[in-house]
């Protein structure tokens, strides 16, 4: 479809994950449909055969949804849903209201609930060659099995209580939920029968018979970490949070001896956090990705380190701990072994892109399997490896699946049938830069409406990216320049200094004061663009959410030059937010403390420059939002109707960082359209219908 269309636009069906089937002919594909009443995002699971030459086939359907799956290597799929269970007793339907573990047999026939645990599934991952796998549930310290969990839930909602007791030492949210009083426990089941490993007719028989516990009582140790059971299924690794002395914490990770439940760090070192394990296809190697602490001198560093799962004698247990990076200046995001476990694929921001690259265990210099102008994610590599799969996703495509061909040449990528949404953009995307003035390359994409031209120069948008350390690279469902570009405007994305992909010293630019080279940066390369004959210089509006959104602020304190500014969960007052949001030991690290070092504080606020602001700003934010709290958004308010300046405040009391249903993101749309309208194209205010 042609983009412009709000109700049509949020109803696109969106692709956002994939896992590839043991065999390799086919992958399950998790899609996003808007359903039910009131109208909601909805995920459910799809078949798409690598081969192409098929139509993708929908393997779910449930008004609750279908998302997470799992392959076992008898092909059966695992995934998460809070379906209800026909076979279950009434009376033994604690959890309901929560996601369980379902399993579809590889042979065909009804999906069977395998694990149901009172507090709900939060994860899961499959062995690769044994018939077993591992869930994360939420449950409530003290409880010894799922019963006692189910009766201390039950006992809380008779009487009424949602009160939360913290310990020290430990976080209290995250992003947009409450830590507690239940806590992240790693399962496996007790004795489940998934069926004959050499064939049968049992295929499907499921008898779940409860769980046992690998993690009990493991407190705030497993909130948000990855975890991956070896292919063996005989052990499991996973991060591991711990806390520190000031309020600090750092992640670990630890294996976890299935059979024994035993324990034991296997990456660990003050001053560096350890994530995303990966084990190695030989069930020999543990891949992480390593992140140094940020400093208040010096932002951290991020690389591949490499380790041996087990003790003992052989070449394993001489890895120690090896970078796998060291000298590539680029910041993995995520990665998958090669199947013969002597390679590894990974992700990482690149220069306006997000590429795939490849390194061998050798620690040579990685070399790029991907080289287009696009945004990889979900790498799945072929059982024969001669390719991998991914999703594909560009600022002019949404994502979608596709198959990349390992060579000694870079490869373009192959399109898969997807039952994602054609989209066809208003408009054409084009790359510039500028050399600002310490002689750094700073470059951007340019959306470009239809029709522009010196004869009809198009009013520009300059959007700024959240983070800070991130990319403009891939598609958006939430920000779509596609939106602004079918109504006239052209958008403008620059990647200023804390941006990621250009090499560590782009992020140093930037460290001790955000609003100095991120701001020149930005005001740089947008003096360049609006010397271009298709832009109209007399018509520009700036907007940005969450570190965009901080810079919204700052902007509006430091010119006039724009005709309106819409900050959508900015930052306001650091000093504040700092001891607000939802991890405030890691901005402490950044920005010292405000007591006894005020410094960062003083010079990066933009509440000390409100009495400056007199461009009309649109204020957007969700009740929900615990990583920037919505006191931010409060305060900015009132500074700026104590001040008389023009401004409107759109709430959201039970959105989050983002703003997610449907008919919300619709309302957004519509609210940033006619604040934009009002201010920059001189239209008379329209209120949007549902407002």
């Amino acid at each position: 479809m042609m983009l412009g269309d709000l109700a049509k636009f949020v109803a696109i069906p969106r692709v956002t994950a994939l896992r590839l089937a043991p065999d390799g002919t086919w992958l399950a594909v998790v899609v996003q449909t808007v359903g039910g009443e009131p109208p909601k995002y909805l995920s459910s699971i799809w078949r798409i055969d690598t081969d192409g030459g098929s139509a993708p086939v929908r393997l779910t359907r449930s008004a609750e949804g279908e998302a997470s799956p799992e392959f076992l290597p008898d092909g059966s799929l695992l995934f998460a849903s809070k379906r209800p269970d026909s076979e279950a007793k009434k009376d033994a339907e604690a959890s309901k209201d929560k996601p369980a573990v379902w399993l579809l047999p590889s042979r065909g026939g009804e999906a069977r609930r395998v694990a149901a645990p009172a507090g709900g599934v939060t994860g899961l991952t499959a062995a690769k060659s044994a018939q077993s796998f591992v869930y994360a549930a939420a449950v409530f310290a003290g409880a010894k099995d799922n019963e006692q969990d189910a009766a201390r839930r039950k006992a809380r909602a008779d009487a009424g209580v949602s009160a939360i007791l913290h310990e020290p030492g430990a976080a209290l949210r995250y992003w947009d939920h409450d830590l507690g009083p239940e806590s992240i426990r790693l399962l496996v089941p007790a004795d489940l029968q998934l069926g004959k490993q050499n064939g049968g007719d049992d295929n499907h028989a499921v008898t779940p018979n409860g769980s046992r516990d690998l993690t009990p009582d493991p407190g705030r140790a497993l909130d948000e970490q990855e975890f991956e059971l070896a292919p063996d299924g005989s052990a499991v690794v996973t991060g591991w949070h711990v806390p520190e002395e000031g309020a600090q914490f750092r992640d670990e990770v630890a294996v976890i001896d299935v059979s024994t439940g035993q324990r034991r760090p296997l990456l660990a070192e003050t001053g560096y956090d350890f994530g995303s394990p990966r084990i190695s296809p030989d069930g020999k190697l543990v891949l992480a990705i390593r992140m140094e602490h940020d400093t208040y001198d010096r932002p951290g560093d991020c690389t591949l380190v490499l380790t041996a799962l087990k003790g003992g004698p052989g070449p394993a247990d001489a890895v120690g701990v090896r970078d796998l990076l060291e000298g590539f200046d680029r910041r993995p995001l995520e990665a998958a072994w090669a199947t013969d476990s002597r390679s590894i694929f990974f992700t990482a921001d690149d220069d306006g892109r997000r590429q795939v690259f490849r390194v061998g265990l050798d620690a040579g210099r990685p070399t790029k399997v991907t080289t287009d102008d696009a945004a990889y994610d979900n790498l799945c590599v072929a059982p024969d490896g001669s390719c991998l799969y991914a999703l594909r996703s560009a600022i002019d495509a949404p994502p979608t699946p596709v198959r990349v061909r390992i060579g000694a040449d870079p490869s373009q990528p192959e399109a898969l049938p997807s039952p994602g949404g054609e989209v066809s953009v208003p408009g054409t995307m084009t790359e510039v830069a500028t050399t600002v003035a310490d002689g750094t390359k700073v470059r951007a994409w340019l959306v470009l409406p239809e029709g522009a031209s010196a004869d009809n120069p198009a009013p520009l948008l300059l959007w700024v990216h959240g983070g800070p350390m991130m990319s403009y690279n891939s598609w958006s469902w939430r920000w779509s320049p596609w939106l602004m570009a079918a109504r006239g405007y052209a958008v403008l994305m620059p990647d200023p200094a804390l941006s990621t992909g250009y090499g560590h010293q782009m992020i140093v630019r930037g460290w001790d004061h955000w609003g100095g080279n991120p701001y020149n940066d930005v005001m740089t390369i947008t003096d360049q663009i609006l010397d271009r004959p298709d832009i109209d210089s007399g018509r520009t509006a700036m907007m940005g959410a969450s570190y965009g959104g901080y810079m919204a602020n700052w902007i509006a304190g430091q010119t006039d030059r724009f005709k309106a500014i819409v900050s959508h969960a900015g930052l306001w007052a650091l000093d504040q937010m700092f001891g607000t949001t939802d991890g405030p030991f890691y901005w402490r690290r950044h920005f010292g403390e405000p007591r006894t070092q005020p410094e960062r504080y003083q010079i990066s606020s933009p509440h000390l420059h409100a009495d400056k602001i007199v461009t009309p700003m649109l204020v957007i934010h969700g009740d929900k939002d615990y990583r920037v709290p919505v006191g931010e958004a409060l305060r900015l308010w009132w500074d700026l109707q104590f001040r008389s300046v023009p401004a409107r405040f759109l709430y959201f009391p039970d959105e989050n960082h983002w703003v997610l249903k449907p008919g919300d993101v619709r309302v957004w749309y519509e609210t940033v359209l006619a604040f934009l309208g009002e201010h920059v194209l001189g239209e008379e205010w329209q209120r949007p219908g549902l407002l």
